[in-house]
């Protein structure tokens, strides 16, 4: 576990097929167009509150990333092809408690980087940053209940099933359960 008070800087990571970065907007990158996308596509809004399809939410968007890794709050990533830098999805460490050393794992893909294997990856590779690189014990991976994506990339990355909360989430204008999983930096 780390010290209080140290901040961790943005840090990319290699990820074989994939590209893990901080999300971007300036000369040489811009990942508005791809958070837009996010806002809009709607199986990401079905399982995940997303920000109004809005240039200005997009910046105040990536703006608010950088803000949280300097705060130490939230590690945010870009996931992206490692040729041209494009972000296709994003997966992020939120509710950081370094002192704990606890967080709470999220992601989400856009339509033409689903089912292969992209978010599996890029969370796989997010894990071991936060259990080798900052001394996280212990990663939590919630999900609404239907959300077979999101099930199936919490047994690949090794979370194991805790319990759920009933009707915490609404999908669809109906309540529904989510379900609790996590990985301990000892699990195997």
């Amino acid at each position: 576990m780390r010290d209080q008070g140290l901040t961790t800087d943005p840090v990319e990571i290699n990820a074989g097929t994939w590209y893990l970065r901080a999300l971007r907007t300036d000369e040489r990158i811009d990942d508005r167009p791809a958070v837009l996308a996010s806002c809009v596509d709607p199986e990401i809004r079905r399982w995940r509150r997303r920000p109004p399809a809005e240039w200005v939410e997009a910046d105040a968007y990536i703006r608010r990333r950088a803000r949280d890794w300097a705060r130490d709050e939230r590690y945010t990533w870009a996931v992206c092809e490692p040729t041209t830098g494009e972000m296709f999805g994003e997966v992020e460490l939120a509710a950081v408690d370094l002192p704990l050393g606890t967080a709470e794992a999220a992601c989400w893909a856009l339509p033409e980087a689903r089912g292969r294997g992209m978010i599996t990856t890029a969370l796989s590779a997010v894990l071991r940053f936060a259990f080798g690189g900052i001394g996280l014990h212990r990663v939590t991976y919630a999900w609404a209940e239907g959300n077979a994506a999101s099930a199936r990339v919490s047994a690949k990355c090794g979370f194991l099933p805790e319990g759920r909360q009933r009707s915490a989430y609404e999908v669809d204008g109906q309540r529904m359960d989510v379900l609790l999983a996590g990985r301990l930096a000892t699990d195997r």
